[in-house]
């Protein structure tokens, strides 16, 4: 049988409300059953450094990128989001040195989810931060029993290459790229860190005091030099004065004997040699330090006795 267009014309237009209105509650009654949105097309946005997880019932079906999205309800539903944004994971890890110093290493890592790995990285793994942080452990812990501590203070790059490449291996499979690992702070106890500075310190003073007892070393060499050549020096200036003074006695008892008649060698020493005398007595008198000064010209015991008084008094 054969209809025509014409035949449909006849259906009321409230007929056609009815049966859209009989849609709209069946949709609505099989989200109260089912808890999920009714909307035919429900309409949402991602951020520009993120991703959305969109699943149709129950099973992943595709991903939302960075703008504006649509699902297609209530057979699509957005379950989750990932963000592309390069993320930090400090993990403290104490342990002990190959010595026995127990010590507190924080470890920084920085992550990021691969673009074209997001279904791993949303489905392989539960937690992906509790992941990262079980490996580092397994690292660290294995690592650092082999030194001593102050070679792990040197061994810091060492320790971050392990652990990246320990990461970066394991966690690429479930999608998620190790951009870097830092070791941030190696922390030992402190009284090790007292005792450190002590052994530190004594070493720098032991080499405070060999380098001062070295400088000592020196000027006691360069003085007892200083002092052997100033006593040169004087052995000289006191020989030339001796024969000065001998040239001088030379030329005067010359002249002397030339001048005055009658008169021999001796006198002309006699004579020069009291008039010496008197100049030392003139010297002695005029030095700062000298009180008294006592001339030899006793006779007598009781002379003797007097001028023994009287320096015993002077000395006081």
């Amino acid at each position: 049988m054969k209809m025509s267009r014409q035949s449909f014309s006849f259906v009321p237009n409230s007929v056609i409300l009815s049966l859209c209105v009989l849609c709209v509650s069946i949709l609505w009654r099989i989200g109260l059953v089912f808890n999920i949105a009714v909307d035919p097309a429900q309409c949402f946005t991602v951020s520009t450094s993120d991703v959305a997880i969109i699943e149709k019932w129950g099973r992943y079906s595709r991903t939302a990128n960075a703008g504006c999205n649509f699902l297609c309800c209530p057979m699509e539903q957005m379950v989750g989001k990932l963000s592309f944004r390069v993320q930090q994971l400090d993990v403290r890890v104490e342990t002990k040195t190959h010595d026995n110093v127990f010590l507190t290493a924080v470890v920084s890592v920085q992550y990021q989810v691969l673009r074209e790995k997001v279904y791993e990285a949303f489905y392989a793994l539960t937690n992906p931060r509790e992941q990262i942080t079980a490996h580092i452990y397994d690292v660290m812990r294995s690592e650092l029993p082999t030194l001593e501590l102050d070679a792990v203070f040197e061994a810091k790059e060492d320790l971050a290459l392990a652990v990246k490449n320990a990461l970066s291996e394991t966690m690429t499979t479930y999608g998620y790229q190790i951009l870097q690992a830092l070791i941030t702070d190696l922390d030992p106890d402190q009284r090790v860190k007292n005792a450190m500075n002590e052994i530190n310190s004594s070493k720098r003073l032991k080499f405070a005091v060999a380098e001062r007892s070295e400088g000592e070393k020196i000027l006691t060499v360069k003085k007892a030099e200083a002092e052997a050549e100033a006593k040169y020096l004087s052995g000289v200036g006191v020989a030339k004065q001796r024969k000065a003074i001998v040239d001088g006695f030379k030329e005067s008892i010359v002249d002397f004997s030339e001048g005055v008649n009658g008169t021999n060698s001796k006198d002309v020493m006699d004579l020069l040699l009291l008039t010496q005398y008197f100049d030392t007595l003139r010297d002695v008198g005029g030095a700062p330090h000298c009180k008294t000064t006592f001339v030899p010209t006793s006779r007598t015991t009781a002379d003797d006795t007097r001028n023994a008084l009287l320096q015993a008094e002077a000395a006081k």
